[in-house]
């Protein structure tokens, strides 16, 4: 097989804003990752109260759980060692108590595993799908995402996942909160202030430190699973 051709610079700028666009169909809109349940238990009511949230719960998580995968897959994926992005995909649903996270965190990655391999196939992503329809277990976002991501800079990398992330949240929001667009914006204006230091920090954790211990958005998420009502998966 012929090496593949590196992305040029405008080839890489596009694929991000493709893949990062909500037109990009992960199913990542039907899930609030447990913020509907906070919200359900009064933790989060208004603008104000989503930036707090955010900032108490998202940002730890993606600084030490998965913008770190993101960095450790891409970092895999360039090696092309395919046991270590296994065991990387492995460590991403275990850091997940909840299971409704963890299925979130699946569904996700694997609609985009799917979706990727048929509009811009790579080596790496066709060995992730066959690993990924060998187990059902396999294919979590975030690593998923880096082995994507393996052209790219690292600041690319995971500076667009982080958005992503972000952006999840702030598209949920007005669907449960009465707060409109333009203040889900400027929630999300605010947040991505953080980008610098998040990716800065996130880039020094070691693989043995990656985890983050979050029993509430945990708890909500389970309780969510049970609720009577719901208007999102996760």
């Amino acid at each position: 097989m012929a090496p593949a051709i590196p992305m040029t610079e405008a080839e890489q700028l596009g694929f991000l804003l493709q893949t990062s666009d909500a037109m990009f169909p992960t199913g990542a809109y039907a899930h609030s990752h447990g913020m509907e349940e906070m919200i359900r238990e009064g933790r989060v009511s208004d603008e104000a109260s989503l930036i707090a949230f955010l900032r108490a719960h998202v940002l730890p998580a993606a600084q030490h759980v998965d913008l770190p995968l993101v960095a450790e897959a891409q970092r895999a994926a360039q090696r092309e060692d395919w046991p270590d992005l296994w065991e990387l995909d492995g460590l991403a649903g275990a850091l997940r108590p909840a299971r409704e996270l963890r299925a979130a965190s699946l569904q996700t990655g694997r609609r985009r595993l799917a979706v990727l391999n048929a509009v811009r196939p790579t080596a790496v992503l066709r060995a992730y799908q066959q690993a990924a329809e060998r187990s059902p277990h396999v294919g979590h976002h975030a690593p998923v995402w880096g082995a994507a991501c393996r052209e790219l800079t690292a600041s690319a990398a995971l500076g667009a996942y982080f958005y992503q992330t972000l952006a999840g949240y702030c598209a949920a929001a007005p669907k449960l909160l009465r707060i409109g667009q333009e203040s889900a914006q400027r929630v999300l204006t605010t947040l991505l202030t953080e980008t610098g230091w998040i990716l800065e920090a996130a880039q020094k954790v070691s693989r043995d430190d990656i985890g983050w211990f979050d029993p509430l958005l945990d708890i909500a998420s389970m309780r969510h699973e049970i609720a009577d009502e719901r208007l999102f998966i996760s």
